[in-house]
């Protein structure tokens, strides 16, 4: 009896291992084959998104506090008013055109009421300054010498379809402004 309690046992034990053999080898065999695409690369970092997502632009004129702000990429000029402490009781509002987009550098100019009147007052106009692209009115370009309402319009669309002007040079590639224009336009004008 003791013979068959021993191949008993040996029967067992030759089953699990067999039972294990078999969840081993199952274990292998069915396991899931390498995914074809490889393994996700990481880009740029928030920080470096952030770098390209901002830009810098120096408010002056008729605003409560003057000076270089960081604001959004597609900001526009009513953003860079308001991160200003927004517009004096003196600010010509209408002379600024609050919906245009501001880039990267750009100088956004609030005029004080009455700043552009005193010379006006003798007959020609002379402007106290130059007349900047980036953030002049329809009527600052059309007072300029040479430029009507209709090439003042086409400024303005070549300034909303290509952003801001980096050079004078740039006018150039504005319809009806050529090599005279331009020159004429050099000393009276700035981006």
């Amino acid at each position: 009896m003791r013979e068959i309690l021993l191949d008993r046992r040996r029967a067992l034990l030759a089953a699990l291992v067999a039972i294990a053999v078999l969840v081993v080898a199952g274990k292998v065999l069915l396991r899931p084959a390498q995914p074809a695409l490889p393994r996700p690369v990481r880009v740029a970092g928030p920080a470096t998104q952030t770098r390209a997502a901002t830009i810098y632009v120096d408010v002056v004129g008729a605003v409560r506090r003057p000076g270089l702000y960081r604001l959004k990429d597609g900001s526009r000029v009513a953003d860079a008013v308001r991160r200003a402490g927004g517009p004096t009781p003196k600010a010509q509002l209408e002379l600024v055109n609050l919906a245009a987009r501001i880039s990267d550098g750009e100088q956004v100019v609030v005029p004080r009421r009455g700043a552009g009147l005193a010379a006006g007052a003798g007959g020609a106009s002379s402007p106290s300054g130059p007349v900047h692209l980036n953030s002049a009115t329809l009527e600052q370009l059309d007072a300029l010498p040479g430029i009507g309402p209709v090439t003042a319009q086409k400024i303005l669309d070549y300034r909303d379809d290509h952003g801001a002007f980096g050079s004078v040079d740039e006018l150039d590639a504005v319809s009806g402004i050529g090599p005279a224009r331009l020159a004429q336009l050099r000393e009276l004008v700035a981006p």
